[in-house]
């Protein structure tokens, strides 16, 4: 079969464009097999030790890439035609190969007009299968009275065509599968049905379009008949990480220290005895905690659960502290922050001064993203790795790019912040997305919307959108990374702006050049001002149920959403209300723009 010819960006090759992804491409419809079908010969290893550590065993590769002009050896990335039937636009005749001509494999009808891939495909519940629809089989099921055995029994099967009735106006009910064999029609509007597939006897064959299906591979889910661009069909699960020096959070340190202790021991041989109060106290003057603190860690708390996003964003978050107090950094590498701090005597508002602390202005960042796998049909189906090959329970292969860029980063203040999401009213307003993540079961990914993440979520959010203005970067080209956790040892409270490239050694410099305080605040203050009047407002202020699967409170297009490839929850968990108040909520800067307009 000819060969389509296409050009991708290195960085569309994680998404939208990944293992498993449906793409469109010069009418063609494509999906692209897992990493075993890749030629490794081409296929660079990316180095990252902190990503691949939280992924477990396996190796980073980055996909075949080449420069220049294709020719017949350039290294390519290979994808499969799917789905595999489709119609003619000439003569609407529906067929499932190809035809050759002189020798050579061709997409065209034998009449000569142009074949394109049915618009719909079938999708498994919850095993994250995908597979064609049996058009042929489908046209001649139903519990319809023209039924009949000549029907049921039809061996036409190149005779199928797709037709359109206007009879019936302009919806799935005029779109028909008919069969000149034995004149059977069938409209799609039975298709589309939950249970119609199910209920026709169509069963899931356990494999993705590029795997042979056997009877090992079947799967006992069911079906549904989705459009085969729809957005459900492919849920990609990814991890990225910063390449940075590794540095202990102090949580973990002083853990370190308490543990190694040479009286610890006998702390934990008394198991909360009086002895062991006593020597918890001496531990605790000689390495700076309480003695509540080594009682605890004694007695086996404090312990943190195990996830990936956060372990990674702990690591991140203590190496930000540490630049951040050296000020100006002359180190070279891939990480690269001059430190800023903001004191309470500095003339800008009060507001402003005590709930910030310090800024970081991030000349170079490496940042590496894997794609882990997929899920299709929800977030609650199962995972797909990958790499489905022989190696890919022992060693998988995880398709990852590096990317060389920009940042800012900002550190609010944990007392001013601390205090204020113990407010009641604060509390209740986050309780209420709470409440929502819980009762979704793929929101469980997502991040907990306590307070202050919501806070923190929402004005990078804000300043996203007016660095778009200043900085000579889309808000497309800009990405963010949330550090907001209380539940953690180590509290964070950091909102990280960054733009990387994946096809370029670096950036410009129009990003960093504003992390400078005289800089940033005013962007700061006027990204405020910004969301302080939304053009649906009264209704999205006062609003408590918005975006997808009402996982936002007050934000809309029109104040706070981004690009969803920019957002780390796919502009979820956003509200304005806790940044800038609304009724009873105080926000985190409600008084900001007050003081600044008196």
């Amino acid at each position: 079969m000819e060969r389509i010819v296409h050009e991708l960006r290195l960085s569309e090759t994680i998404t939208p464009f990944g293992v498993g992804a449906i793409v469109d491409v010069l009418g063609e419809s494509l999906i692209a097999p897992d990493t075993s079908w890749w030629n490794r010969k081409y296929t660079p290893e990316i180095s990252c030790d902190r990503l691949l550590s939280r992924l477990g065993p396996g190796v980073l590769r980055q996909p075949p890439a080449h420069a220049g002009r294709a020719a017949r050896e350039t290294a390519y990335l290979l994808y499969w035609r799917f789905p595999a039937w489709r119609f003619c636009e000439q003569c609407t005749k529906l067929s499932q190969i190809t035809n050759r001509n002189k020798g050579r494999w061709v997409n065209r009808c034998e009449c000569g007009g142009k074949l394109v891939p049915m618009r719909y495909v079938a999708t498994c519940a919850k095993g994250s299968h995908i597979q064609d629809i049996p058009w042929f089989k489908w046209a001649h099921r139903g519990h319809s009275t023209d039924v009949t055995d000549s029907v049921r029994f039809c061996r036409a099967y190149t005779e199928l065509r797709f037709t359109r009735s206007s009879r019936h106006g302009e919806g799935l009910a005029s779109l028909n599968i008919h069969c000149t064999g034995c004149k059977r029609t069938r409209p799609l509007s039975e298709l589309v049905g939950s249970e119609s597939l199910h209920r026709d006897g169509i069963r899931c064959n356990g494999t993705q379009p590029w795997q042979d299906p056997t009877r090992e591979t079947a799967c006992e889910h069911k079906l549904t008949a989705v459009q085969r661009g729809a957005t459900g069909n492919y849920i990609s699960e990814q991890h990225s990480a910063l390449d940075i020096p590794e540095e202990v959070p102090r949580s973990a340190e002083l853990a370190n220290k308490i543990r190694s202790h040479v009286y610890f021991e006998k702390v934990v041989a008394d198991n909360g005895g009086p002895q062991a109060e006593m020597v918890a106290g001496w531990i605790a003057e000689e390495v700076g905690t309480t003695a509540t603190e080594v009682l605890a860690m004694a007695s086996g708390g404090n312990q943190v659960e195990d996830d990936t996003v956060l372990d990674l964003k702990d690591g991140e978050w203590a190496a930000f502290l540490k630049k951040l107090e050296h000020g100006r950094d002359d180190s070279g590498g891939n990480f690269v922050v001059d430190g800023w701090s903001i004191s309470d005597e500095s003339t800008w508002p009060r507001a402003l001064t005590r709930a910030l602390t310090s800024f970081g202005q991030v000349r170079r960042v490496r940042e590496v993203r894997a794609l882990k796998g997929f899920r299709r049909h929800d977030g609650d189906a199962d995972l797909i790795k990958a790499d489905l090959g022989p190696d890919g329970n022992r060693r998988p292969i995880y398709p990852a790019i590096e990317m060389f860029g920009e940042g800012i980063f900002i550190r609010f203040n944990e007392e001013t912040l601390s205090e204020w999401e113990r407010t009641p009213e604060v509390v209740g307003r986050a309780a209420i997305l709470e409440d929502r993540r819980a009762s979704i079961q793929w929101a469980s990914r997502l991040p907990k919307p306590e307070p202050r993440f919501v806070a923190l979520h929402t004005v990078a959010h804000f300043l996203i959108r007016r660095l778009a203005f200043a900085s000579g970067y889309s808000s497309a080209s800009l990405q963010e990374r949330v550090y907001a956790h209380s539940d953690r040892p180590d509290r964070t409270a950091g909102i990280l702006i960054y733009t990387a490239a994946g096809d370029a050694q670096g950036t410009l410099g129009g990003l960093v050049r504003l992390g400078h305080p005289d800089k940033l605040l005013p962007l700061l203050m006027a990204a405020l001002g910004d969301a302080d009047v939304c053009s649906n407002d009264p209704v999205c202020i006062e609003s408590d149920r918005q975006g997808s699967s009402a996982l936002n409170l007050s934000a809309c297009h029109g104040c706070a959403l981004i690009s969803e490839t920019s957002c780390e929850t796919g502009n979820r968990l956003l509200d304005r209300q806790l940044v800038l108040g609304g009724g009873s909520v105080p926000g985190l800067f409600d008084r900001l723009l007050e003081e600044v307009r008196a």
